[in-house]
């Protein structure tokens, strides 16, 4: 079977704390309120976050998927908004260690689910590890979560800087989170690009902010999601508009549209690193 173009997003950040599963889970949610059929991937494989996050109970995860013990529809769980989670798992194999066996199974796997999504999320770990750097580099777009502190920045230039050294990436979107205005998030974003474009060879476009807003602490502690919970609260608000800028982002290879192609991709690039 043959997929139609899927937009796959990785969500980033570098350091943790910033906001990034947060950030992922919402527009996620944003996404398919807007009528896209949408699926999450927790791609933390050493310390899952998002089913928490959700307050969603999680039987089985993609460990299984790699076994073989497990299909992907089996895995998925059904989240807030109607979208799809497919759960990670403390303690599993990062992606360079697959067999040749696992990796054609997960590409089957994928390729199986194809036809019955429009976007996937991918919700990465925190760092700038082999296993981000490979879920990042594979992905259509990259949504950089980048914090007004100087370990946020620091972390995401670290990040924007192996995935151009190591793999040629030039193209990153910023999305500044926790800020207290939009003047603020377009500096920050000013100054992580002044930095990227005077010693890399890339491109950063300012995607706007998620502000600071006390609704997302109080949505994280009812596990639940702050689009949902609180529609009007600030974040709420700002998140809804960044999915529809999302929704607006061109395909510039259409190649990298299939889902296949981001799964050999995956593989491929984890077995460089």
């Amino acid at each position: 079977m043959v997929s139609h173009p899927v937009q796959v997003i990785a969500v980033t950040g570098g350091k943790g704390g910033v906001g990034k599963s947060n950030v992922a889970v919402n527009l996620s949610i944003a996404l398919s309120e807007m009528g896209r059929r949408v699926v999450l991937l927790d791609a933390d494989l050493g310390l899952a976050n998002v089913d928490i996050l959700l307050g969603v109970s999680a039987r089985r995860t993609i460990a299984e998927v790699l076994s073989g013990d497990a299909t992907l529809l089996d895995v998925m769980v059904t989240g807030p908004g109607g979208i799809h989670i497919i759960p990670a798992s403390s303690g599993t194999q990062s992606m360079v260690m697959l067999s040749a066996h696992e990796h054609a199974g997960l590409v089957q796997a994928f390729s199986s689910i194809a036809h019955q999504l429009d976007v996937l999320v991918i919700d990465t770990a925190a760092g700038i590890s082999g296993m981000v750097t490979n879920f990042v580099q594979a992905a259509q777009e990259i949504l950089l979560v980048v914090t007004n502190e100087p370990t946020s920045i620091t972390d995401a230039y670290a990040l924007l800087k192996i995935l151009h050294q190591q793999q040629g990436t030039a193209h990153f979107r910023v999305l500044a989170s926790m800020v207290r205005s939009h003047h603020e998030g377009q500096q920050l974003c000013n100054k992580l690009r002044g930095v990227a474009e005077r010693f890399l060879d890339v491109t950063l476009e300012f995607e706007g902010i998620i502000p600071l807003d006390e609704h997302v602490r109080r949505a994280v502690a009812r596990q639940r999601a702050y689009v949902e919970v609180f529609p009007k609260c600030p974040a709420a608000i700002a998140t809804k508009a960044l999915a529809k800028r999302v929704d607006q982002w061109p395909v510039r290879n259409r190649a990298r549209g299939h889902i296949e192609f981001f799964i050999e991709q995956l593989c491929q690039t984890a077995e460089v690193l």
